[in-house]
């Protein structure tokens, strides 16, 4: 059963795909530069099973986080996967020795990202694919076409049920919808980092959904200092402000907030459903033009 009681209540990225709007980035699972495996294990697992017991149903994911460790403790700690859990993957991008993040957006390499992420969860099809774009320092402008035709194609073959991009411009989007449809659009966004406020509404006007990443970093000394004085007139940390604002921002954002420690993933959730007068939002709204 979805509780709708956490942070946000639910968002329909489909008729068959309904997710809490507060969901877990399971990124931070990994090693340090997500590489490698956990420094603990066991905390890992309790964090996984602790998301879902809190009630969050969408847990954003990638065979690239370690490479391969991520999805391999999600099937560990969830695997079978009740019916209301929906674990979201992205491809586009591989790692390297060096803890790189090379692009793979040929039509193979998709194939093979998304039959490793089948492999890797356990799954006969995956709920939803984002087609990571850009590079590891934000978006880089040229056609998706080729790689999102590529995933078009792997879904008409019945292994992906819905679509997604990410790291992308608002007019390498457009070009993705012009291909087919996508129910949401992940991107580097914050309260300090308001680069796609033109997208965000356009997407909630057509019932699309928007995920941030990285939604807690990105802030100035200045800007801190307005988020910190903000935080402590409500008697809240600053993280639980800023991820506050951001589901007061947009009916269509969800949260990936992601963390190593079953302490923080409880602070994160209640942090979240902070209530925000009007002034408090005004004034954090206004934190990226300062």
């Amino acid at each position: 059963m979805t509780d709708t009681s956490l942070p946000g209540g639910t968002f329909a990225l489909a008729p068959d795909l309904v997710v809490t709007r507060f969901g877990y980035g399971a990124m931070q699972l990994a090693g340090p530069g997500v590489m490698g495996p956990p420094a603990d294990h066991a905390e890992a697992l309790r964090v996984l099973r602790e998301a879902v017991s809190l009630g969050i149903t969408h847990i954003d994911t990638s065979d690239a986080y370690g490479p391969h460790v991520t999805n391999a403790l999600i099937r560990e700690a969830l695997h079978p996967y009740a019916r209301s859990l929906h674990v979201i993957t992205k491809v586009g991008a591989l790692r390297d020795a060096e803890g790189g993040w090379p692009p793979a957006r040929s039509p193979a390499q998709l194939r093979a990202s998304v039959h490793s992420n089948l492999t890797g969860l356990g799954l006969d099809v995956l709920d939803m694919v984002n087609l990571r774009a850009g590079g590891p320092m934000g978006p880089v402008a040229g056609s998706v076409e080729e790689a999102f035709t590529t995933l078009v194609e792997l879904q008409g073959e019945g292994l992906i049920r819905h679509l997604g991009v990410s790291n992308m411009l608002p007019d390498q989007v457009a070009e993705a919808r012009s291909i087919a449809p996508i129910v949401s659009v992940q991107n580097f966004y914050n309260l300090a980092n308001r680069y796609d406020d033109e997208l965000i509404d356009a997407l909630a006007a057509d019932g699309v959904a928007y995920v941030p990443f990285f939604p807690l970093g990105g802030f100035s000394p200045l800007q801190s200092d307005v988020l910190s004085a903000v935080a402590t007139r409500l008697e809240a940390t600053p993280a639980a402000v800023a991820l506050a604002w951001l589901l007061r921002r947009s009916p269509n954002i969800l949260l990936i907030a992601g963390t190593s420690s079953v302490a923080h993933l409880r602070e994160n959730v209640a942090g979240a459903g902070l209530v925000l007068s009007d002034t408090d939002f005004a004034e954090l709204s206004a934190i990226a033009g300062a």
